[in-house]
């Protein structure tokens, strides 16, 4: 790497959005945030939906601000999460508001799919079974607005809408497109044979192609209003947690798996084929697709949105509390007091209103229900949800070594999440494993270095995470007090 080598990752998130800028030099990588803006469903007429057209004005206001640097930007690529879709027609950007995947309009959609059975969607697909899943949204839309789904020519997920809308070809990237459940990780295609069963119609499924892979030129409409000229337009690993175990940096060592912390955890290990067997599919563990082909075998689980509920709902009541404050205030209350199992469904949807106690009151119902004491501080809360959640990545972990056949020692954390010294400090403990955390921004990392394999001037997988592992700190974490996690997790696996 003679010179700089400089790209841009349009990183969106649940809560929030990104523009980053991406440098390499001399095997190192750089990253900056050019221009962040906030995110979140809007709720009309009942129902939950993202605002795209703020989403894709922010961008481009991202965009300008990487423009007026002056840099010869080689390349740029959009990330997002998984399973929500936009419905174009033509040259229509798109025909409705896309919905958000907390929407209730899914609930039960599995008992709706007739004939279909569980064990037919999880041999075609390997994905866990989450009413969030493309799979329910599409089939609830033949069901509720079939008059939408006819009308439509294609659906696009998130991330790889803006890389259309910028520029790109109106594709399918293989790691978005397996978060559906109607994508097969063995032939990486869509599962004709399932989308012909559930009656969907099967022209609006687009051309899938590999993570990596030139797919435009930015739009002459935003060459000329980003000054940015004729940058290339890729998908990369489109979907955000794709692109963050690109960059986990974990070297040849086996025996580690990666913890995606953020909203969602999502924690798994990289596997060369699908694990399709009856008790990975009983067990709920999901096949999602990974630079190269890669299978991320994994387990989506609640994560951090159980905290952010609760932090939205003391918001509205007045109190405001940062991350820090939060971890402040956990370390003030006695540990492992009160669990809660952040796989119940009740936290899961919207904490509700603060007149209805809102996420708070859930917790305290499930206490109460389980014979525990109520939290009655907000540092109460906060310790309950980070103790439950490093324990419940404890039987998540023991399960995947169960399916692999292979031990777990180490487990390295990336995202947001890695913020959280407490969190990280009570998985180590929790799980018994070393855990290493870095990059915080590994998705942004992800993203860009994937450009530059697909650009040449990175040559491998291996070879960014090397450069991952050179740029970012690290930090390790120990398990500490273990006959008191050992009687915990005895505990947490009696919750309901």
């Amino acid at each position: 790497m003679a010179s700089h080598s400089h790209y841009l990752a349009i990183d969106l998130g649940a809560e929030s959005g990104r523009v980053m800028l991406g440098t390499l030099w001399e095997g190192r990588l750089t990253l900056e945030e050019i221009h962040r803006f906030s995110n979140g469903a809007i709720v009309i007429r009942g129902s939950r939906r993202w605002d795209l057209l703020h989403l894709y004005s922010e961008i481009v206001e991202g965009l300008r601000k990487a423009g007026a640097r002056d840099l010869p930007i080689r390349s740029l690529s959009s990330d997002s999460w998984g399973v929500d879709y936009a419905l174009m027609k033509g040259s229509e950007p798109f025909l409705t508001t896309p919905y958000q995947y907390r929407d209730e309009r899914t609930d039960g959609s599995y008992e709706r799919l007739g004939d279909v059975t569980r064990e037919e969607i999880y041999a075609s697909t390997g994905i866990q079974f989450m009413t969030i899943n493309t799979l329910c949204q599409l089939h609830t839309d033949l069901l509720q607005r079939p008059e939408i789904l006819k009308f439509a020519d294609r659906f696009l997920l998130i991330g790889d809408t803006v890389n259309h809308l910028l520029g790109g070809e109106a594709v399918a990237e293989a790691s978005l497109a397996s978060t559906t459940q109607l994508f097969d990780p063995a032939t990486m295609d869509w599962s004709r044979s399932l989308i012909s069963k559930l009656g969907l119609p099967e022209s609006i499924f687009p051309k899938v192609v590999p993570s990596g892979t030139v797919i435009g030129t930015l739009t002459a409409e935003l060459q000329s209003e980003t000054r940015l000229g004729k940058v290339k337009v890729v998908a990369t690993c489109s979907h955000d947690t794709g692109a963050a175990v690109a960059a986990v940096p974990a070297g040849d060592e086996p025996g580690w798996a990666y913890l995606s912390s953020g909203t969602w955890s999502l924690l798994g290990v990289e596997s060369p084929v699908p694990v399709l067997t009856e008790e990975a599919r009983n067990l709920n563990f999901t096949n999602e697709v990974g630079y190269g082909g890669s299978v991320r075998l994994l387990k989506n689980i609640a994560g951090l949105w159980i905290l952010q509920e609760c932090m939205r709902c003391w918001r509205e009541s007045g109190q405001h509390y940062s991350y820090t404050d939060l971890v402040n205030l956990a370390l003030e209350v006695s540990p492992l007091i009160s669990l809660i199992n952040p796989g119940d469904t009740r936290f899961l949807r919207s904490g509700g209103t603060t007149a209805s106690g809102g996420m708070p009151a859930r917790i305290a119902e499930y206490c109460r229900e389980t014979n525990q004491p109520v939290p009655g501080s907000v540092g109460a809360i906060a310790r309950c949800i980070l103790e439950s959640l490093s324990l419940l990545y404890r039987k998540s972990l023991g399960e995947l070594e169960q399916l692999t056949g292979q031990k777990i020692n180490r487990l390295h954390i990336v995202g947001g999440g890695t913020r959280n010294d407490l969190l990280n400090q009570c998985a180590a403990s929790a799980t018994g494993r070393k855990v290493i955390t870095g990059p915080v921004e590994a998705t942004a990392a992800g993203n860009i270095l994937i450009q530059a394999i697909a650009g040449g001037a990175v040559s491998s997988l291996t070879e960014a995470r090397q450069i991952v592992a050179r740029s970012f700190p690290q930090n390790t974490y120990e398990p500490q007090d273990a006959l008191v996690w050992e009687s915990a997790y005895r505990r947490f696996v009696t919750l309901p």
